[in-house]
């Protein structure tokens, strides 16, 4: 007896719609859910290194500002070692070295305090560069977008980064790299993430 085969199609895809918000930052949406929320305390109290704030604003193809996104970010810490099992080494005690923020719901800034993350064992024996790894979704992003913000100090790390060095135009590199500026005392990063048009930042597909 031939058994005939049969097909299954494709589940339909949906964005992320305008519920997101009260589903994984609910607090930050109004809604008072959770006793503790996930993921927004990066560093903890007890990360060393430079403390920074990492801001911005994303904007969409037109150069509007889009108000509706989720942000995930997760970094090493100081001296390169993430909060993983495998990780070569131990991170500080309640460094989570993961967070996520959402943009303001008036003007579509975002931001985040952290400890400048150290650089990190690559493939084949490379270093990658100090960097804060992203995750971009929002209303109309059908799939999430994953980029990453390096810093403008760190030229020497950053030409020879074998992530950055993928990139063949130095113009489309340079919307990875953050902007350092100092405010009321505090280094602040500047990130601004365009998600189409001329400057659009690079995207990986991972």
């Amino acid at each position: 007896m031939v058994q005939k085969l049969t097909y299954l199609k494709e589940t339909p895809s949906q964005t992320a719609g305008p519920f997101v918000h009260i589903g994984l930052a609910p607090g930050a949406a109004g809604f008072d859910i959770y006793k503790q929320e996930l993921g927004w305390d990066i560093a903890g109290p007890n990360a060393k290194g430079e403390r920074i704030r990492v801001e911005g604003i994303v904007i969409d193809g037109t150069g509007s500002p889009v108000k509706d996104v989720l942000l995930e970010a997760w970094q090493a810490n100081a001296e390169g070692i993430y909060a993983h099992p495998e990780s070569a080494g131990e991170v500080e005690e309640g460094f989570r070295g993961w967070g996520r923020v959402i943009t303001d719901f008036a003007n579509g800034e975002w931001g985040f305090d952290t400890v400048k993350p150290g650089a990190v064992p690559g493939r084949n024996g490379t270093t990658q560069a100090p960097h804060i790894n992203l995750w971009v979704v929002a209303r109309g992003i059908n799939l999430g977008l994953n980029t990453r913000i390096y810093f403008e100090d760190e030229a020497d790390a950053n030409g020879a980064d074998p992530v950055l060095n993928l990139i063949e135009w130095e113009r489309r590199r340079a919307t990875l790299i953050a902007k350092r500026s100092e405010r009321d005392g505090q280094v602040v990063y500047r990130f601004d993430i365009q998600l189409q048009g001329q400057d659009e930042t690079v995207f990986f597909d991972i």
